[in-house]
């Protein structure tokens, strides 16, 4: 995680997944700016492997995973935040 004042709120997002509206083309995994997606073992009803969130605290809702799905099967919502990171 990067900082760079102290005292700066980061944001964070959570991540939501329609795991069986997902086709497998792995954009959101690949293009992930903070490495919060990896692909499932498990095939969706489809017959392909779904994005699973693998370090959520990464996530700092930038939305990117959403704007490159093209079947809406993924998005993100800001998390509420308490803390406020230190140097």
């Amino acid at each position: 995680m990067k900082v760079f004042a102290t005292g700066v709120k980061v944001a964070r997002g959570e991540v939501h997944i329609l795991e069986d509206m997902c086709k497998g083309c792995h954009f959101c995994v690949t293009y992930c700016p903070m490495d919060v997606l990896d692909i499932s073992a498990e095939f969706n009803t489809k017959g392909y492997h779904f994005p699973v969130v693998k370090n959520q605290d990464n996530c700092i809702n930038c939305g990117l995973c959403g704007m490159l799905c093209p079947d809406f099967a993924i998005w993100t919502t800001l998390k509420e935040q308490k803390e406020v990171v230190e140097l």
